[in-house]
């Protein structure tokens, strides 16, 4: 808090005024309108944890397809002098890391979801700030064959 507003609080108290304090830069509201702040934006806890349930309900679906994605390739044996074999594993190998990421991230952004709905996490820019670095860490591979040169 400032020097001049501890002195302004001060004052008014010894005036036997009522003091008007500012916390946090937000503007002293009189009327009962919705907030200059927040427009009247409400928020719940609930709703946050609701959606972060939710998203981390794929995990277990995630998890079922990966198990069928293995049984699948039970039996395939060795991929030695069997191009169509090697090419099968490749394939079965990266979308297998694909989906484990996709479960990682989900996990992470359900943590994201239930910090904002339990703390409010500071600001809208530390929001996004996280979900900058979530999408950084889990950012996708470029298709296959590069990228589509305006055709």
């Amino acid at each position: 808090m400032a020097w001049d507003e501890w002195e302004q609080i001060k004052a008014g108290a010894a005036g036997q005024q009522p003091a008007a304090m500012q916390l946090n830069h937000v503007p002293v509201e009189p009327d009962a309108g919705p907030s200059q702040v927040t427009g009247g934006l409400k928020s719940s806890q609930k709703a946050w944890n609701t959606a972060g349930e939710g998203v981390g309900s794929l995990r277990g679906t995630i998890g079922t397809a990966l198990t069928k994605l293995e049984d699948g390739q039970a039996g395939l044996g060795g991929t030695t002098g069997c191009l169509t074999a090697a090419a099968q594993k490749d394939v079965y190998d990266s979308w297998k890391k694909y989906a484990e990421n996709v479960s990682k991230r989900c996990g992470s952004l359900q943590g994201i979801l239930q910090q904002v709905g339990r703390d409010v996490l500071t600001t809208d820019d530390a929001v996004k700030d996280e979900m900058d670095r979530l999408n950084k860490q889990y950012a996708d591979t470029d298709a296959v064959g590069g990228q589509s040169k305006g055709r």
